[in-house]
């Protein structure tokens, strides 16, 4: 089975710096408690590192 991220934005990206809003809008996250799922890849754990302290990841089975 895969592995997928469970990704939620849990803080406004209002006051983050241009490559954080950027970051988050690669990622698909464009609105305060959005969810999406990404597949669990080395360029997507990079991207959430980024972000870590506006996002909730959650790993699931799929």
């Amino acid at each position: 089975m895969a592995k997928a991220l469970k990704l939620t934005l849990v803080k406004s990206k209002i006051g983050s710096t241009k490559k954080v809003r950027a970051t988050l809008t690669g990622l698909g996250l464009t609105r305060t408690n959005k969810t999406i799922v990404r597949s669990d890849t080395p360029e997507i754990r990079g991207m959430v590192r980024k972000v870590q302290h506006l996002v909730r990841v959650e790993e699931i089975e799929c």
